[in-house]
C-alpha cells in the first residue's frame, strides 16, 4: 500500500508540474504580442510625466512674480532644451541606479538562495549516503533473513517428514499392540476354556471317585460284617474245650 501510494503521489506531482508549465507557456504566448507595446506605453507615460514636471519647473524659473502680482521673465535662465535634456539624463541615471540597486538586492537574494540550495544539496547528499548505507544494511539483513528462512523451511520440512514417519510408526505400533492384545485375549480365553474343561473334568472325576469310594467302601463293610458274624456266633462241633491249667 505504501509503494502504490508513493507512486500515486509522484504521478500527481508530475501532472501538476506539467499543468503549471503549460499554463505559464500559455500566459507567455498570450502576453508576447503585447509585451513590447505595454513597455513602450509605460515608457512614454513616464517621459510625458517628466516633461510636464520639467515644463512646470521651467515656467516657475522663467517668470518671477513682483510685488504687484505681475509675472516678469527672468534674465539669464538656461535654455529649456538643455535643461530638459539634463533632467532626462538625471532621470535616466536615477532609474539606472535604482535598477542597479534592485539587481544588486536580487543578486544578494539569489546568492542567499544559492547558498541555501547548496546547503540543502549537501544535506540531501548526506541523507542519501546514510540512506544508501541503511539500504545496504537492510539488504544484508534481508539476505540473512532469507537464508534463515530457507534453513528453517528445510528444518520444518525435515521435521514434518520425521513427524510423518513417527505417525506411521505409531500407527504400526498401535496396530501391533492391538494385534498382540487380541492374541493375548484369545490365548486367555482359550486357557480359560481349557481350565474350565479341566475343572469340569476334575469335578466329574472327583464325583465319580467319591461315588466309587462310597460304593467300594460300603460293599467292603458289608462283606466284613457278613464274614465276621458267623465265626463269632457258630462254633465247630469238633472243637474240644481247652484243658484248664492247674493252679
Amino acid at each position: 500500500m505504501s509503494l502504490s501510494g508513493g507512486r500515486g503521489e509522484e504521478a500527481m506531482e508530475l501532472w501538476k508540474s506539467h499543468v503549471r508549465a503549460e499554463l505559464f507557456r500559455r500566459d507567455c504566448l498570450q502576453k508576447d504580442p503585447f509585451s513590447g507595446l505595454f513597455t513602450k506605453v509605460s515608457r512614454l507615460e513616464e517621459l510625458l510625466n517628466l516633461h510636464l514636471s520639467l515644463w512646470e519647473d521651467l515656467e516657475r524659473q522663467s517668470f518671477s512674480s513682483s510685488d504687484d502680482g505681475i509675472k516678469r521673465p527672468v534674465e539669464g535662465t538656461n535654455s529649456p532644451k538643455l535643461y530638459l535634456q539634463f533632467r532626462q539624463t538625471e532621470h535616466i541615471r536615477q532609474e539606472l541606479e535604482q535598477k542597479v540597486s534592485d539587481l544588486t538586492s536580487d543578486l544578494y537574494l539569489r546568492e542567499a538562495e544559492l547558498q541555501f540550495c547548496h546547503s540543502q544539496v549537501a544535506r540531501y547528499r548526506t541523507e542519501a549516503v546514510l540512506l544508501a548505507k541503511e539500504a545496504c544494511s537492510l539488504k544484508d539483513d534481508l539476505s540473512d533473513y532469507q537464508y534463515k528462512l530457507e534453513c528453517q523451511s528445510k528444518e520444518l520440512a525435515a521435521l514434518r517428514l520425521e513427524q510423518k514417519m513417527l505417525k506411521e510408526e505409531l500407527a504400526a505400533t498401535r496396530q501391533e499392540k492391538e494385534g498382540l492384545l487380541e492374541r493375548w485375549l484369545e490365548e486367555k480365553r482359550e486357557e480359560a476354556v481349557r481350565l474350565n474343561k479341566h475343572n469340569a473334568t476334575q469335578e466329574r472325576w472327583n464325583r465319580f471317585a467319591g461315588q466309587m469310594n462310597k460304593h467300594l467302601f460300603g460293599g467292603s463293610h458289608q462283606m466284613r460284617a457278613a464274614s465276621n458274624g458267623p465265626q463269632i456266633i457258630q462254633r465247630d462241633s469238633t472243637e474240644q474245650p481247652l484243658p484248664k491249667k492247674n493252679k
